[in-house]
């Protein structure tokens, strides 16, 4: 697995802050486990990794041997055809799982990228396949990250498939309000942590269409926004526009 000289590994201390005493382990790979099986899974993450704004956690065609519980920061995966030409997959928060896709063929399908300084936990898959056979509930965890996956990547196909381009902004920022709220966020202010080109190649818009719509929703009073910094002012208003139930 290749990274940037700037990764820095760390290797956790015996009293160091894992799955049980994790403040996202109710929405991470423990979600729903008893505390005992919480502290089962201690187990497992042994290390973490720190990245920097731009630093790949790993590439497509790496070997899938670990998966990725973001702790902090945020990451989007893409994919590159044989010409170069980038397709942005997914936008990811704390407490979601990176790796996923990489597991039905043992490699890695996308590229991973942080936004932001990130730090990752490291959850070896040889570990988890020990682990799997003291705790039955971590193959349900697996399964529901899974379709948790699955569910993610039919979200995008219905933003860019059917969808007018107001539409799949609206619904962009609603189910990122969404998720933001889960993890305790505010759901009505946050800043865009990727840009606006970026939002773009994951829509299937291009750069002026995204930056005219920001405009035009901040013009009809539904958000305001200021560089990267957005809050938006009318959610029933954007989910009226946004014509679905998918956020």
């Amino acid at each position: 697995m290749r990274k940037p000289h700037s990764a820095r590994r760390i290797m956790l201390a015996l009293d160091a802050t894992r799955c049980s005493t994790c403040m996202l382990n109710t929405i991470c790979l423990p979600l729903g486990m008893s505390q005992h099986e919480v502290q089962k899974m201690d187990e497992l993450v042994e290390e973490r990794l720190r990245l920097p704004k731009g630093g790949t956690l790993f590439r497509e065609g790496d070997a899938a041997n670990a998966l990725y519980g973001i702790r902090s920061g945020s990451f989007k995966t893409q994919i590159e055809d044989a010409r170069g030409q980038v397709q942005i997959t997914g936008f990811l928060l704390p407490g979601e799982v990176l790796g996923m896709d990489g597991l039905m063929h043992d490699e890695q399908l996308s590229h991973a990228i942080a936004l932001e300084d990130s730090e990752v936990c490291i959850i070896r898959l040889d570990a988890m396949d020990r682990l799997a056979t003291q705790l039955p509930t971590l193959q349900r965890q697996l399964r529901r990250l899974m379709s948790k996956e699955i569910g993610r990547s039919h979200q995008m196909l219905l933003s860019i498939g059917g969808l007018r381009s107001e539409q799949r902004l609206a619904v962009f920022l609603l189910n990122l309000s969404q998720r933001l709220q889960n993890l305790g966020y505010s759901p009505h202010e946050f800043i865009l942590r990727m840009s606006r080109e970026e939002i773009g190649n994951y829509l299937g818009l291009t750069l002026e269409t995204v930056s005219r719509l920001f405009s035009r929703f901040a013009r009809e009073g539904l958000i305001r926004v200021q560089q990267r910094e957005v809050q938006i002012l009318d959610q029933q208003a954007l989910h009226a526009l946004s014509g679905t139930d998918a956020a």
